[in-house]
């Protein structure tokens, strides 16, 4: 074992007898238990319930041998079932293209525990899981609005709809994927919920929710940073685009916006005259990350 490999080890393990404390008071099963501690070590390690994903971050992927002998530790050194590698590539923008690309078809499907609410990952057919990790206390904030009903838009697999149905809201999630709808019926139905879900581009159904006088409580909107999906007959944009789009949240919502993004170098550039807007994006970044800009997030009171 080399040497920084064997300085890997010994953080792992500081890191799991540290977070293993605090993940069983929070009744969470699935953490990040190293995330780029180390510079000449730049990967992720995060556990779904005992079961590892280990992340690859280096801009030069040709040395595999030296990440199976990372995976080989970790599990060693965390006593775990199993360990999946993924191999990230830098994206200068994050969408469809690689949020949600499938890699396999190895059905790798595991329960884990957040928040007290239960939720579908798959550990190994697609570059994310199905569940954001660092949205953990994102989540929890916004099912605590008081609030009866939630619009989630591009909602993925609905996570966010399970906080807030579980909260007592009638949940609306809307999102362009059939095979993440189909996911986040699975996860409302697991923890004995149901909820309206919408096959549609988020824009459409925007538009046509005001023309129908719909209206929600609570909206959340945590849009890709880019895309081209062919399904759109348009290039989306987060930084560019972001504020025509809370014009047309605004419109449907009364309360709240709850909206986030994952951009690192993201300025939030949108006024309304209702809106009071608050910088939620520190007090949203859990204990089990190291990287401060995992995501922007912002509470848009109306």
């Amino acid at each position: 074992m080399s040497s920084i490999t064997e300085m890997f080890e010994n953080r792992v393990k500081k890191n799991a007898r540290h977070l293993g404390k605090w993940a069983k008071r929070e009744h969470v099963t699935c953490y990040r238990v190293y995330d780029r501690d180390i510079p000449e070590v730049p990967v992720t390690l995060d556990t779904y319930d005992g079961s590892l994903v280990l992340n690859d971050f280096r801009i030069e992927q040709a040395d595999t041998a030296w990440l199976d002998e990372l995976a080989d530790v970790a599990k060693t050194a965390l006593d775990a079932r199993e360990v999946f590698v993924k191999q990230r590539e830098r994206h200068a923008h994050r969408g469809e293209g690689d949020q949600y690309e499938r890699l396999a078809e190895r059905g790798a499907w595991r329960t884990v525990t957040e928040g007290g609410h239960q939720f579908r990952v798959n550990l190994s057919d697609y570059i994310d899981t199905g569940l954001f990790l660092d949205h953990r206390i994102t989540r929890a904030k916004a099912a605590a609005e008081q609030a009866s009903s939630m619009l989630n838009l591009f909602c993925y697999t609905g996570a966010f709809s399970v906080y807030g149905g579980a909260a007592g809201m009638q949940t609306t999630s809307v999102d362009l994927s059939k095979t993440y709808l189909e996911w986040a019926r699975e996860n409302l139905a697991l923890n004995n919920l149901s909820g309206e879900v919408v096959h549609a581009d988020v824009r459409e159904f925007l538009a046509e929710a005001k023309r129908a006088g719909r209206r929600w409580d609570l909206t959340v909107v945590d849009p890709p940073t880019f895309s081209n999906s062919k399904r759109m007959n348009y290039v989306w944009d987060v930084q560019r685009d972001h504020a025509a789009l809370l014009d047309d949240v605004a419109a449907v919502t009364d309360k709240v916006i709850w909206f986030s993004t994952n951009l690192r170098k993201f300025e939030l550039q949108w006024s309304h005259p209702r809106a009071q807007v608050r910088d939620e994006t520190h007090s949203t970044l859990p204990p089990d990350f190291r990287d401060k800009r995992i995501h922007h997030a912002y509470r848009i009171a109306l």
